[in-house]
């Protein structure tokens, strides 16, 4: 069984405001006569479920095409955390014991990939601190943004991304909009690799679960 945790990327894919949202331009189409159907997609890298890089939100840090793939493959923990809309889930509030070096937390605050709600929720940076402490290397999330919701999100006067501060403080990677609807909580093998985008500072994936692999003899 595979789970395909990334949303659909086409018209109707809902991106955050004022990002580029997915546009097709077909150069040639193979129903026009043309040897073969090529297209351009021109959309913000933030696309989707993406991986952020470090330099989204530092200066001077690597670019996502600089990360080691290693934060992007392996052993992973589902958990369903109850979260109110527009809250950051704190340490206390995780039910479960975390077991892997990657875990992706299921909220339900962001349900609809075609409509953007701005009251997700979003992790707090004591959560991260303790998950660093505990060896995790890699947070996702099934919302736009580790961080709450901000309209000056890129404005040089803001000082905020207190969640994202502390990805870079632990040298932790983040996956954000996953979708995880119909996935049952527990252990599986992640495998989202974010496209080798140099200077780049996200990268949009292709997130899928599988079962943990055997690995006894």
């Amino acid at each position: 069984m595979i789970y395909d945790i990334t949303p659909p990327i086409d018209d109707n894919l809902k991106v955050w405001p004022g990002d580029t949202p997915p546009s097709r331009e077909v150069l040639s189409h193979l129903k026009d006569g043309a040897r073969t159907t090529v297209s351009t997609l021109r959309a913000t890298v933030h696309l989707g479920t993406h991986a952020d890089a470090p330099s989204h939100y530092a200066l001077d840090a690597p670019s996502i095409g600089e990360r080691s793939l290693d934060y992007y493959i392996g052993r992973c923990q589902v958990i369903t955390v109850k979260a109110a809309p527009g809250t950051r889930i704190e340490p206390d509030e995780v039910p479960v014991p975390v077991s892997a070096q990657r875990v992706l937390f299921h909220t339900e605050t962001f349900p609809d990939p075609t409509v953007f709600n701005e009251d997700f929720a979003a992790l707090a940076p004591a959560l991260i601190e303790a998950l660093a402490h505990k060896g995790v290397k890699l947070i996702g999330i099934d919302t736009p943004s580790v961080d709450l919701f901000d309209k000056e999100y890129r404005s040089p006067a803001c000082d905020t991304l207190p969640s994202h501060k502390m990805l870079l403080r632990y040298d932790m990677a983040n996956l954000e909009r996953i979708v995880l609807t119909g996935v049952p909580d527990g252990i599986y093998e992640l495998i989202a690799l974010p496209l080798k985008l140099m200077g780049f500072d996200a990268s949009p994936v292709r997130a899928i679960l599988r079962p943990e692999p055997d690995t006894r003899c």
